[in-house]
This record gives C-alpha cells, sequence and structure tokens, in this order.
C-alpha cells in the first residue's frame, strides 16, 4: 500500500507553480509590448532592447524560490526546538493550511502510560485474588515484554499495554520470567491489526496451551466455552450478552478493554495459523486499562476548533471507549457521529464522501480504513493530517497532506512515510506546529505581495512613461540595481515575521483558492500603479524643472525608497504604528541597509557615473525623500478608512440582529 500510493503535492508547491507560470508570461509579455512601443515612438532599438530586457528581469521575482526556501527553513528549525522534525521542507507550510487532523488516539492524545484498574470476570466480580492471579499469569505469558535488572529495579521493555499487564501481573505475585519455567514458548501468531488478537503456545507437562489476548468483540467470536467460578461452562447466548455487557460497561469508563481466553491441546496442529489455533477457545476474563488523557490536550482540541480545524479520533480501541475519551477531550460533540471499521465496510466511497465531514470518531479500524478515511476528507478540499506509529499507519501516512509520525514510540516505517515527526508524541505540539506553519503561508503570501507590488511599479514607470511620450524614466542598468536591492533582504526580512494576534481564530485557507484570493490581486496591482506614478512623478519634478539626467536620478532614488519604504505596509493589515514600526528589527536591518546602498550609488561619484547618475543639490533631495514617504501615508490612510467601514459594518450586523 505504500508503494502503490504517492503522496499529494503540497498547496504552496501548486500556487507557486501557478504564481511562477502567471507572471513569467504576463512580465514578458509586457516588456514586448514595451519594446514594440518604443520601437513606434523613435527610441533606439538597442535602448530599447535594453531597457525591455532589464525590465524583464526586474519584473520577474526570480529570488522568491529562494526566499520561500529560507522562510521554510528558518520555519523547520523553530519547530525543531518546539519538538517538530520536519522531513519535508514544504510540509511545515501543508501543516498550516490543514482543515483535519486524524489522530491516533494511544500516546497522542493520551499519554500511552497503561495502567491495569479492572479485572473482571463473566459476572462482573473481580474480588477472588486466585481468579484474578490465575488470569494475569497467562495474560503477561501472551506479551512480548523483557524483563531485566538494573541496579537492583525491575526494567521492562515492550508496547506499554503489555508492560501494564505484566506490571499488574507482577503485583499479583506471577513472574513472567518464573512462570516460563513451566510453560515454555514455543511458537506464537504476532497481533495483527486485522485479527486484532495475539497468540502464543507454551508446552506443559499434559501438551500444549494456547493463550489468546484481544478485542473482547472479535476474540468472543473465537470461543465456544467460558470459565467461571473454578468451572468451564459452554458459552451460550446468555453467557456472550453477559460478557458484552461487562465490556461495554467498562468502556464506559473509558477503559481499554482487552479479553483473554486459553485452550488445552495434546497435540498442535501441522499448520501454525490464526484459523488452526485461535478457535474453540475458553474464554477466562476482561482486563480494563486506563490511559490518561496528555495535559493540555483538552485545550488543544479547542483551539483547533477556534481555529476551524476539525479533529479526528482514529483508534483501534472498542468505539464505546472510543466515544467516551473523544467526549471527554472535546473531540465528540452533540451532532458528531462515531462509527467502526464493520461499519465502513458497508459504506460505498462516495456516500462516505458526502457525509465524512459528520464523523469525528473512528474506532476499530484496519490500515485500509485509515486511508478511505483520509482520501474521503481529502474529496471534500480538505487538507489532511494524519498521525500514526505503528507499521499499519504508514500507508495513510503516506496518502494524507501531512503524515506526523511518532518519534517516541513510532516504528521506522511510520517515520520513514511521514513528513513530520513529533518528538515528544503529543497532539498539543501538532497544534503549535499548526500556528508556525499558518504564519509561515502568512509571511510567504507578504513577499509575494511585496515583491510583485514594486516590480508592477518598475513595469508601470516604464510603460507609462512610454505611453505619455518621455523619454525612459529609468535605464535598463539602474532597473537592476533597485531590483538587486528591494528584492532580496526586505522580503527575506518579511518572511520573519512574528505571528499576527489573530492567527489561530481564522477559519483554515481553502487550499483551492489562489494565493491571490480575496482582494489580494487587486491591491497588488493597485499599489504597483501606486508607486510608478510616485516614481513617474519624481522623474517629471526632475525632467522638467532640471533636466533627464536629474529626472532619471530622482526616479532612481525615488523607486528605490519607494519599495524600501513600502515593505513597512505590507507588515500587517493594521496600523504600522499600532502593531510597531520597529517590531521586526530584520526588517529595520534590511530598510537601514538597502537605504545606505541606494543612497550611496548616487553620492559616491566613481559609482553614480557607471549607473548614469548626477548627484543632486537641497531641494531635489527634499522632493525626493517627500515623495518617498508618501506610501506609509497613503497606505495609513487607507488602513483607517477600512478599519472604519468594517467598524460600520459590524454595528449594522450587530443593530439587525436585535
Amino acid at each position: 500500500m505504500i508503494i502503490t500510493n504517492e503522496a499529494p503535492e503540497t498547496p504552496i508547491q501548486k500556487k507557486l507553480g501557478q504564481v511562477g507560470k502567471v507572471l513569467g508570461i504576463v512580465c514578458l509579455g509586457i516588456c514586448l509590448l514595451i519594446f514594440v512601443i518604443g520601437l513606434l515612438k523613435k527610441i533606439e532599438p538597442i535602448e530599447m532592447f535594453m531597457t525591455s530586457v532589464g525590465l524583464a528581469v526586474a519584473a520577474i521575482p526570480e529570488g522568491l524560490p529562494a526566499i520561500v526556501t529560507i522562510m521554510l527553513s528558518i520555519g523547520v528549525t523553530k519547530m525543531a526546538k518546539k519538538n517538530s522534525i520536519i522531513r519535508k521542507l514544504p510540509a511545515v507550510e501543508t501543516l498550516g493550511s490543514s482543515s483535519v487532523i486524524c489522530s491516533d488516539k494511544t500516546g497522542t492524545l493520551t499519554q500511552n502510560k497503561m495502567q491495569v484498574v479492572k479485572i473482571t470476570n463473566i459476572n462482573g466480580q473481580s474480588t477472588d485474588k486466585d481468579y484474578i492471579k490465575w488470569l494475569m499469569g497467562l495474560a503477561t505469558m501472551c506479551t512480548d515484554v523483557e524483563i531485566s535488572r538494573k541496579n537492583g529495579k525491575i526494567e521492562l521493555t515492550g508496547e506499554p499495554t503489555e508492560v501494564a499487564i505484566v506490571n499488574k501481573a507482577l503485583e499479583e505475585g506471577q513472574n513472567k520470567q518464573e512462570l516460563y519455567n513451566v510453560m515454555i514458548r514455543v511458537n506464537d501468531i504476532p497481533f495483527d491489526s486485522n485479527r486484532k488478537m495475539m497468540t502464543t503456545i507454551h508446552k506443559i507437562s499434559t501438551g500444549y496451551r494456547v493463550i489468546t489476548k484481544g478485542a473482547p468483540d472479535v476474540l468472543l467470536k473465537r470461543c465456544n466455552k467460558v470459565y467461571e467460578n473454578s468451572k468451564i461452562y459452554n458459552l451460550d447466548i446468555n453467557k456472550v450478552k453477559q460478557i458484552e455487557e461487562q465490556n461495554n460497561k467498562m468502556a464506559d469508563e473509558a477503559l481499554r478493554v482487552l479479553a483473554i481466553a486459553y485452550i488445552d491441546l495434546p497435540i498442535l496442529p501441522n499448520k501454525i495459523d490464526s484459523l488452526n489455533v485461535e478457535k474453540n477457545l475458553i474464554f477466562i476474563g476482561l482486563i480494563g486499562m486506563i490511559d490518561p488523557p496528555r495535559e493540555g490536550v483538552k485545550e488543544a482540541v479547542a483551539t483547533c476548533k477556534k481555529a476551524g480545524i476539525k479533529t479526528v479520533m482514529i483508534t483501534g480501541d472498542h468505539i464505546i471507549t472510543a466515544k467516551a475519551i473523544a467526549k471527554d477531550l472535546g473531540i465528540l460533540k452533540n451532532n458528531d457521529l462515531a462509527i467502526t471499521g464493520e461499519e465502513l465496510d458497508k459504506i460505498p466511497q462516495n456516500v462516505l464522501q458526502k457525509n465524512i465531514m459528520n464523523y469525528s470518531v473512528f474506532a476499530r479500524v484496519t490500515p485500509e480504513h485509515k486511508v478511505r478515511i483520509v482520501k474521503a476528507y481529502q474529496s471534500t478540499g480538505a487538507v489532511v493530517a494524519m498521525t500514526g506509529d505503528g507499521v499499519n499507519d504508514a500507508p495513510a501516512l503516506k496518502n494524507a497532506d501531512i503524515g506526523i509520525a511518532m518519534g517516541k514510540n513510532g516504528t521506522d516505517v511510520a517515520k520513514n512515510a511521514a513528513d513530520m515527526i513529533l518528538t515528544d508524541d503529543n497532539f498539543v505540539t501538532i497544534v503549535e506546529a499548526v500556528k508556525q506553519g499558518r504564519n509561515i503561508f502568512d509571511n510567504i503570501k507578504k513577499a509575494v505581495h511585496f515583491l510583485i507590488a514594486t516590480n508592477i511599479g518598475e513595469i508601470v514607470t516604464i510603460f507609462i512613461g512610454l505611453l505619455l511620450g518621455l523619454k525612459s524614466p529609468l535605464l535598463a542598468i539602474q532597473l537592476l540595481w533597485i531590483n538587486l536591492v528591494t528584492d532580496s533582504l526586505p522580503a527575506i526580512a518579511l518572511g520573519l515575521e512574528k505571528p499576527e494576534a489573530d492567527i489561530m481564530n481564522r477559519k483554515p485557507r481553502n487550499s483551492r483558492k489562489s494565493i491571490f484570493a480575496d482582494g489580494l490581486s487587486q491591491k497588488i496591482f493597485i499599489e504597483g500603479i501606486m508607486l510608478g506614478i510616485l516614481t513617474l512623478v519624481a522623474f517629471s519634478i526632475g525632467n522638467y524643472l532640471y533636466n533627464v539626467d536629474v529626472g532619471r536620478t530622482m526616479a532612481f532614488v525615488s523607486l528605490g525608497l519607494l519599495e524600501l519604504i513600502h515593505s513597512f505596509n505590507i507588515k500587517s493589515e493594521e496600523s504600522i504604528f499600532k502593531v510597531g514600526l520597529f517590531e521586526n528589527k530584520y526588517l529595520i536591518g534590511a530598510f537601514i541597509l538597502g537605504f545606505i546602498l541606494q543612497i550611496g550609488v548616487v553620492l559616491i561619484p566613481s559609482v553614480a557615473e557607471i549607473f548614469k547618475l548626477v548627484q543632486l543639490n537641497t531641494t531635489q533631495w527634499l522632493y525626493t525623500l517627500g515623495i518617498s514617504i508618501l506610501p506609509l501615508i497613503i497606505m495609513e490612510l487607507q488602513k483607517l478608512c477600512n478599519k472604519t467601514q468594517m467598524t460600520i459594518l459590524v454595528r449594522k450586523e450587530s443593530l439587525n440582529n436585535i
């Protein structure tokens, strides 16, 4: 299943692929148009060719892939410090897009510190010490736990459920190592997620003893007798109902329940398999274990709900146990449904896809079920995160948009199939990682916003300048320098913005939406026009009041500073003075360095000569700097208008509700 299922492409890979194609085609088309217009206006072909090539290089944000990679890698580093190891770089952003988290119960939502708290027979009694000792003796033999001594203390190594059984057996005076002397293990049938049982075969004086432990509802079907009050009876319908009642009572108490059965055989069948050995068993009793929820999980589930993320529990436990724990954690609400793997088999995939969002708990599931569940959620457009630790989880981990394996108790197969590994096996860590992932996408969006808006500003400067019959406001070498100064450090600095206060109060973004959705394309276009027009104003002042060289120098300085100052506008939808002008020290550093480089090109005569720039007098500098600061004022006024408009709409809505 791992080989035949391919991991889906991440949302950011899809979006950036689309952005690259659109920008490439549009920018090259505009540059070709500018070249043709220049020729029609009798401008030297070589000059127009150089300007068009320079503009093409400046207009396409070729630094974007590098900037995105830097942002993702910084995000990965931050997440590694918070117990989340990202194996595949784009996965960090995918997690931020998640709208459904399918979580394994044991060890992720719970502490994976199993403890036996209840042992019952068919009548629900658990006071007979001899009975408990005998049952736990058989149960401890049907485990793979290794017992060792260190500094005089007994140490148990194995799966938490089995460790709990061996611990309880030791409390009752049943030592697994001592029992081996009278019941030597000669064969076994390992636990299987389809059978939901494990069997060990032991040599005894009268032949062989077969001991089986597993899910009560499954194991009962393999039994035809029952042990009761030191006697063995036929397992009739009434006794089955009694056992099922005891199982349901324990499950209602959020206990994980295991059934224990055995049979003594004079000789073993020729073929040791489930069909030949796990049959005609004698039911002994039920063992109830508790696995307390992890600290903070309930709050993390509530945070997910607030963030519009559906949390789903997928477990091998009995459905009643699963429902009890899910209700306690806030996963299963009044209108939510719980379903077993057996019931799931009866539902066609197309019907499951229509109703999948109604389900919050899946119990007694197989690896095939997990893949079906993931695909059903994905069919609704949801971005699905899937957690798991076992070999049987690997296909679903690979199929999910982001597979999350457990670092402590996870198998190597699960880890290799996953995109992300939790070093603390904790659901709370996933929620923190979602926050980081959302922030990374926000910052990528800000970088794209900044790069394209400023590049449109450069295109508008040249395009409108030509249409107005002006000489080219900027030369090719000047365009390339501005592109070098403004397309690198400011964009990276925007990628280092801290998460906004409401980041986990928003609904997950629609993975099918374009990166330019929700009005971003219009905003980018308008801002680009603003930057271009302000640059043309600077050029026109210099050109008409002085000469074309002064005009180009003023346009050169203005455009560079306009773009650097505009980076602060993109920090947040809120006023820059509210979120903090100096909060992002990297952006401040990028601005200072960019300012020095941009001004330095003009002030150093030998460098200015290379770029065909001239020295500006005080008046020209005042014009240039005055124009450069205008985007900050314009954008602050626009944000104020938006906030006022939003406040009016909220008040109107409140009045309508009243």
